[in-house]
């Protein structure tokens, strides 16, 4: 594989040279054209105005003092375009040769309903007359948002769900089906796909982009395959950084400030954040940038102590470590695992350690669990992010750009999966060569994730209670201690309290050598472990390899079209721990191809768009697929109707496909074929956890049955001499031991086993209707949707119980007993497609008016909501979306002279969060609600001019209430920050 990389790195590096010969244009004649740019109202200079010539690449800005200077290849005439964010843009069309004292005047102008933007078609389009909805942020929008930082501004878009794992780490969703680590969204970053390759999603940004290098940043809500491929299904975040050409000079941000939480170990602590951006163009022929951020913090924290065991009668809120013995807490690890004490006592009386009279004495229904960990002892919080950037651009000829650019990023953050994962001294390079003319481009790029130290904290705690005692050793002595206690005329709360006081006797206490050092070995450790113990290390080192261009007509008079293919490969490499092995020993690589072609056509003297495009893609594992869209946008003066048809698609992802994880609650495995030959599906079958806890909520039930415990009570007195008392302890040891047996008996009816169906990429049919307007003197847009999306072959968890020693002549085996109990059973969780058509639909509509002297006023009100939930017969299809969601902002960029403010407020309904994370009993109940919040943000900030710099003052969650977005995540307080922004280049 390597060698093959090699050589495809060779070829590109071969085009690259061809093109640049084939591309070097010798022109008879070369036209200089200088002059100055000037603000309209006050007549000040502007700089870094980009002026560039229409239809080519070649261009320059102003500089310093406002001048400019461009040579160009080409005689008159030709066209100029000066543009800059906050301004109307200029044609100035030149028709003589080395013009010289050339004066331009741009004005200020409100950006409403005046951004172009390119994602929506791949082509650069008025976003009023865009075929589907588009979100935007500019430089100033991006600058003077009311947050801590430009990826919590998404908070403030239309119809956008976040997901806070951590100060780092956040996940960003559109139209339902929210999830932490979200791998039905796509995050692209100056066209390369930002995702971790072994894990299929972006995370963050916290190996993403400089706040100071992001010059826009545009989301497509929805289904976008049609142009973008596999997985961008729930939408596509595409973020452009600056072209060194048109941003130059030195950029430095300093920022500082308090996060304060009340539940955290010390609830106000600081953090710091640095961005450094130096570009410059060392000629007309090439220019540089490099860009540094870091930013240091005490992370929030994960604290929600609720016991989502639901065991021995307890309840979310109700459930302590004291009233249950079997408490799992969210956020406390070690304590997942459960035993039945009658379980652990059969095998003490097996094994001669307890009198079989002893059982008589053991609760029947009562389970137990170890002595678990605080998040915040074991996940590292120290988060750290450095990000690094450095570009290289070569305008090869006034046609042709050439880019070589690489971004590299490191930190250490938590993120939420299966279990919470400390990603400690995590890594993400990310390194690019691009050809791009006006209407085409070419481009490779590769993607290489390195874990770092990252670990899986329940794991990691899993494992500290196996090396200071055993679980076998912890749980006898539980048993053994309670009979003692009880037999001595304990009452069960006095026995519980001792045996758990004996079975911890030795417990390492969080902070102490012993458990760091413990710690330490664990984590050090790859999952699952070796003879020495547990082990939590998250290893993977999986590369991406990408390869794409895309060509669009410009000569084409009835029609125009785009065309477009790639080509990528995923090297997955966890060292044999993350993923499967083939029959050689090796980890799976996946290849995928794709195409596309997209025609639009104007009509009705330009009042109607219409626009078509199809794409076809095909992963190895997988057919093909094809992903239609059809759209229609009608303009009526400002009034802008549209209605689109789109398909998208999301293939499974590489964990989906190739994953085989030992995590605590479940053996993760792939849903390809191969891992039900590898574990015997066929021999041995498997069976929902629905339907084991139905048979065990069953058997439970008989037992409990007055009526039938007589039966079995005389069915074995009738064993015994005459007279025996039914509380004889032979009697009741025989009665512990055969009543389950005769409860299992009689509800065989329930026990249906799994069948598994061929595994299928998740598809999604969706219908879109807008309406977008610039009305009231064009000081009011509006926009609004209407959506309705079907998903076919719906990819979600589903939860597999397997009888781990399977033997017929045993009648706890062969009765479906042994699914009941963690010690006698294997729990799988596997990627399946469900066979029900999985409905979703909503609508949003924004507002945003422009006041008198400069005020702005808008808001946004969103709604989502599964359609069919009630015909889903129990299947949790995790849409983890809250019905209402409403922002509302209040700004003005120049109260007065070089003051401005920005105020947001959010909120957010209540919903249910479904995840592998959450407790399965707590899940299947529905009982993981997450509560609604509100949040209320504000930041104002003076613009410096004799030091050229922004200072900005400002805080997100004001009022600190507290809030989480995920069920396990941590629990989000109140960031109050000051930072000062030098711009060599600002006006």
């Amino acid at each position: 594989m390597q060698k093959f990389t090699k050589n495809r790195w060779q070829i590109l590096l071969l085009l690259l040279m061809i093109v640049s010969f084939a591309t070097t244009e010798v022109y008879a004649q070369t036209t200089t054209i200088s002059g100055k740019v000037f603000e309209e109202g006050t007549k000040e200079t502007l700089v870094g105005v980009n002026i560039v010539v229409k239809g080519k690449v070649v261009g320059t800005i102003s500089d310093l003092d406002g001048n400019f200077t461009l040579r160009v290849n080409q005689a008159p005439p030709l066209t100029l375009i000066f543009s800059m964010v906050g301004f109307s843009s200029q044609e100035i069309e030149i028709t003589q040769d080395n013009v010289t004292g050339l004066e331009i005047s741009l004005s200020e102008s409100s950006i409403l309903g005046q951004e172009v933007v390119v994602s929506a078609s791949r082509v650069e389009e008025n976003v009023l007359r865009s075929p589907v909805t588009v979100e935007r942020m500019d430089i100033i929008s991006i600058r003077e948002a009311p947050q801590a930082n430009f990826y919590d501004g998404l908070n403030n878009l239309k119809g956008v769900e976040m997901s806070t794992q951590s100060l780092t780490f956040k996940s960003f969703n559109t139209r339902g089906f929210n999830s932490n680590g979200n791998v039905r969204t796509v995050q692209m970053i100056d066209g390369m796909d930002n995702q971790a390759p072994g894990l299929n999603f972006s995370v963050g940004n916290i190996a993403g982009i400089s706040e100071l290098d992001l010059e826009s940043l545009e989301l497509l809500p929805g289904a976008a395959s049609a142009l973008y491929g596999p997985n961008a299904i729930n939408g596509i975040l595409l973020l452009n950084s600056k072209n060194p050409f048109q941003y130059q000079g030195l950029s430095v941000q300093m920022k500082g400030g308090l996060m304060s939480e009340g539940s955290r170990t010390s609830p106000s602590t600081g953090f710091y954040d640095f961005s450094a951006r130096y570009a410059t163009a060392l000629s007309d022929k090439v220019a540089i940038k490099v860009n540094v951020s870091y930013l240091s913090a005490d992370d929030w924290q994960a604290n929600d102590f609720r016991d989502q065991s639901l065991l021995n009668g307890s309840t979310i809120e109700s459930g302590t470590r004291t009233n249950n013995p079997g408490f799992n807490g969210v956020n406390i690890y070690g304590d997942e695992t459960n035993v039945s004490m009658q379980s652990v006592g059969q095998s003490l009386v097996a094994a001669g350690l307890l009198p079989a009279a002893a059982l008589g004495l053991i609760p029947q229904n009562t389970f137990v669990s170890r002595t678990g960990y605080l998040e915040r002892d074991v996940a590292d919080y120290n988060t750290r992010s450095l990000k690094l950037n450095a570009a290289l651009h070569w305008r090869i000829s006034d046609k042709v750009e050439a880019i070589f650019q690489g971004n590299q990023g490191m930190g250490t953050t938590v993120y939420t999966g299966a279990d919470r994962y400390s990603i400690a001294n995590f890594s993400l390079g990310q390194y690019k060569a691009e050809l791009r003319g006006s209407n085409w481009f070419v481009r490779a790029y590769t993607t290489q994730e390195r874990s770092g130290d990252a670990y899986a904290v329940g794991i990691a705690a899993q494992g500290i209670n196996e090396a200071w005692k055993p679980s076998t050793t912890w749980f006898g002595q539980y048993v053994g201690t309670y009979v003692g206690a009880i037999s001595q005329g304990a009452t069960p709360e006095a026995a519980h309290a001792a045996a758990r006081g004996a079975a911890d006797t030795g417990r390492y206490l969080p902070g102490s050598p012993e458990f760091n050092q413990a710690l330490a070995d664990v984590t050090s450790r790859p999952i699952p472990g070796d003879q020495n113990g547990v082990g939590a290390r998250f290893v993977d080192k999986t590369n991406l390899y990408h390869y794409e261009g895309s060509y669009s007509f410009k000569n084409i008079k009835f029609a125009d079209f785009i065309v477009g293919a790639n080509f990528r490969t995923y090297q997955l490499n966890s060292e044999k721990t993350l993923f499967a092995t083939d029959d050689d020993g090796n980890e799976f690589t996946i290849q995928e191809y794709g195409g596309y072609a997209q025609g639009s056509k104007s009509m009705i003297n330009d009042h109607l768009k219409l626009t078509a495009s199809i794409r076809y893609d095909k992963n190895e594992n997988f057919e093909g697929q094809w992903s239609p869209r059809v759209s229609a946008v009608y303009s009526a003066g400002q009034h802008n109707f549209r209605a689109s048809y789109q398909t998208g698609f999301r293939l499974p992802t590489t964990q989906d496909q190739f994953i085989d994880l030992v995590t605590p609650q479940a053996r993760l495995i792939g849903g390809l074929p191969l891992f039900r030959e590898r574990y015997n599906f066929d021999t041995n079958p498997v069976y929902s956890l629905a339907t084991v806890t139905q048979f065990g909520g069953a058997i439970q039930q008989w037992a409990a049955t007055p009526a039938n415990q007589a039966a079995v009570l005389g069915e074995i007195l009738a064993q015994f001499p005459p007279g025996t008392p039914p509380n004889d302890p032979a009697v009741l040891a025989i009665f512990s031991q055969l009543l389950p047996v005769r409860a299992a008996q009689a509800n065989q009816d329930k026990k249906v086993e799994f069948q598994a169906t061929t595994f299928k990429p998740e598809i999604v049919k969706s219908y879109e209707f807008g309406y977008k307007s610039l009305v009231a003197n064009n000081k009011l847009l509006i926009d609004g949707y209407y959506y309705f999306n079907r998903f076919e072959n719906f990819i979600g968890g589903q939860v597999l119980v397997q009888d781990r020693n399977p033997n017929p002549q045993n009648p706890a085996s062969a009765l479906g007993l042994n699914l009941l109990s963690a010690n006698t059973r294997n729990v799988y969780s596997m990627p399946v497609n469900r066979q029900e058509i999985i409905k979703s639909y909503g609508w949003a509509l924004g507002l945003d008016y422009q006041l008198p002297k400069g005020y702005t006023i808008g808001g946004n009100v969103s709604f989502n909501k599964l359609d069919n939930i009630d015909d889903l017969d129990g299947f949790q299809p995790s849409f983890n979306t809250p019905e209402y969601r409403t922002v509302f902002n209040f700004a003005n960029r120049e109260v007065v002279k070089n003051l401005g403010f920005g105020i947001s407020w959010r909120w957010q309904d209540e919903f249910v969060w479904q995840s592998s994370f959450v407790g399965p009993i707590v899940s299947t109940q529905g009982l993981s609600v997450m509560p609604a919040f509100s949040i209320f943000d504000a930041q104002v900030s003076y613009k410096v001019k004799s030091i050229k710099s922004i200072v900005k003052v400002g805080g997100s969650n004001l009022f600190n209430s507290g809030y989480r977005q995920a069920w396990g995540n941590p629990t989000v307080g109140s960031m109050y920050f000051v930072s000062i922004t030098f711009d060599e280049f600002l006006n």
